[in-house]
């Protein structure tokens, strides 16, 4: 399953240590969490974590605790929902644990884990849950939390996921955000921001929710607004199906439609990093640099619906977008000192161009919308990642259409400018893909982002999509930020380089995460925002992880010291 190297499916190839490799590959034979059960248009995904199965020793995933191996195996089956189960509208989340759904992180397991695990797991949760409100805005999938029993911390954090969620009112079930009281962080997952962006519920009774340990049971809490409805127990089974049924009324996903099975993603990863079929990504730790480069499809590829279907998961959009995303996950959690990634492509730029065409041509049809929602996801996990990102623009490269969007989510952009006579510049385009379907979590486009403010600049562009554009037009409208010739070229890298890497990463992780999302924020961008700067401050200090702090001495009877100083 997923954790460490050498469990599941998954075959690779390991020529260094990888005790401590962590990857993101489960199939559902593996699952040990979750168990999914489909009726008709409704699947029902029941949490019933065992508490002997942790990704790592040390803890037990009591009372429906979580740790990155049970979110790891949500992420993997909502995948599978979303392609294998194209008929099912509406997901009923629930527990298999009596007066249970969920209790949260495991706390044990964040008292006892590095300041970068903690960070990178509350990143993934975070990305799992966006995911799951993004398939439900853009593609039709519809989510219900059936609480049936005390939720706590982020087992409601999940549930503000959802769509609607209903509580079971037995008298002793309740909903809490306990972070901020028992432990001195603040909730990892969207909590905060979804109670009061989200629900809408008013300031001052978010305040005393968010501070009372023992939270609110259901009457309370639907009278807040923090649940939508509730059901005493003889009810809940009834109230969870006609509840469930009107979701799926509202989901534009197809009653009738045949699922694309998701292989195991083949990939080996060696000391000199991860190889995939349309993705290589190649480390130099002395210059601390992750090559992440994108091969294009080597072919015009399916031009219909029937061949694009015929195809499935081997179809290049989904199977480069699969590759990059776990590409992606491997780098973010096991290569916390290589901070700088080099975004390459290799093909043909006209390629993209045409696999582009026909997805924009088909998007009605329910692979190739889900498809689009991959590629938007994948490409949003890559910029709100910790790295800086600098686009490498040579001779052979496809940065076209989608793959653009690699270009506008780097930090920065160089492009070779090769002189007249002496050999062909690389070329770069637009098209639809570029403005429209692939959004940043700040809800605007890559393109838009860059130009905020400038609606002319983007009218000039939309007139320039499908050509073909070499360095100085590209650097004259934007694009790119440098187009060096093939003398400066390598000293111009090589410098870029070495610059990067003498700054502070603190400092640019803080650095990006601010220029990259410009204009008025959004809830996810409030989420990611508040975990970079917030929770990860948070997670720092003495009050919450120093020797006498709360989440250190949570359960050990012992209370917590707190430095009393407002900074």
């Amino acid at each position: 399953m997923g954790g460490h190297a050498g469990k599941g499916e998954l075959l690779m190839t390991i020529v260094k240590d990888t005790s401590d490799l962590v990857t993101f590959d489960v199939a559902p034979g593996a699952y040990k969490h979750w168990r999914l059960k489909i009726e008709g248009r409704v699947a029902t995904l029941t949490m019933d974590v065992n508490e002997d199965c942790a990704l790592k020793p040390g803890y037990k995933l009591k009372l429906n605790s979580y740790d990155l191996g049970v979110d790891i195996e949500l992420h993997d089956v909502l995948q599978r929902i979303r392609f294998e189960y194209p008929n099912v509208a509406c997901v009923v989340l629930t527990s298999g644990k009596e007066r249970m759904f969920c209790a949260g992180a495991n706390i044990y397991m964040l008292g006892s884990s590095s300041h970068a695990w903690k960070v990178n797991f509350c990143k993934f949760t975070n990305e799992t849950r966006n995911g799951m409100e993004d398939s439900s805005h853009h593609d039709g999938l519809k989510f219900l939390a059936a609480l049936n029993g005390t939720t706590a911390g982020g087992g409601y954090e999940l549930a503000l996921a959802c769509d609607e969620i209903l509580l079971i009112d037995d008298r002793s079930s309740a909903i809490s955000l306990p972070e901020v009281p028992l432990l001195g962080v603040l909730p990892g997952t969207g909590g905060l921001t979804r109670v009061v962006d989200k629900r809408k519920v008013r300031r001052d009774l978010a305040d005393m929710f968010c501070t009372n340990p023992d939270g609110l049971k259901a009457d309370r809490a639907k009278a807040w607004g923090l649940v939508d409805e509730i059901a005493k127990p003889a009810d809940f089974a009834a109230a969870t199906k006609k509840r469930a049924e009107a979701l799926v009324t509202s989901s534009s996903r197809p009653a009738n439609a045949k699922g694309i099975p998701l292989p195991a993603i083949e990939r080996t990863i060696d000391e000199g990093g991860y190889h995939y079929q349309h993705v290589e990504v190649a480390f130099d730790r002395v210059a601390r640099t992750a090559t992440l480069t994108i091969k294009g499809p080597s072919a015009s590829g399916p031009r219909g619906i029937e061949e694009i279907h015929a195809a499935g998961a081997a179809w290049w959009p989904l199977a480069m977008a699969r590759e990059l995303d776990d590409a992606t996950l491997l780098l973010r959690t096991n290569e916390l000192e290589l901070g700088l990634v080099l975004l390459k492509t290799a093909g043909d730029p006209q390629q993209i161009l045409d696999h582009d065409a026909t997805m924009l041509e088909t998007r009605e049809d329910w692979f190739v919308r889900e498809t689009i929602g991959m590629l938007r996801r994948t490409f949003a996990r890559l910029d709100v990642s910790s790295r800086s990102l600098y686009a490498i623009i040579e001779p052979g490269s496809c940065f076209a259409g989608l793959l653009f969007e690699l270009a506008l989510a780097a930090d920065r952009s160089y492009m070779l400018a090769v002189p007249e006579g002496e050999g062909e510049s690389p070329r770069v385009a637009l098209d639809e893909f570029n403005f429209g379907p692939l959004p940043v979590v700040s809800g605007r486009t890559r393109i838009e982002t860059r130009f905020i403010g400038q609606p002319e600049q983007l009218n000039t562009l939309k007139a320039l999509a499908g050509k073909l554009l070499g360095p100085a037009e590209a650097l004259e409208q934007g694009l790119i930020t440098v187009a060096p010739d093939d003398l400066d070229w390598e000293d111009e890298i090589r410098m870029a380089i070495e610059e990067r890497a003498s700054l502070s990463p603190d400092a640019l992780t803080g650095m990006e995460a601010s220029l990259r999302f410009p204009g008025p924020e959004t809830l996810e961008t409030k989420v990611f925002g508040r975990l970079s700067a917030w929770q990860n401050w948070v997670f720092i200090r003495p009050n919450s992880t120093g020797e006498h702090g709360a989440l250190k001495l949570f359960g050990t009877g012992s209370k917590a010291r707190f430095n009393r100083e407002r900074v």
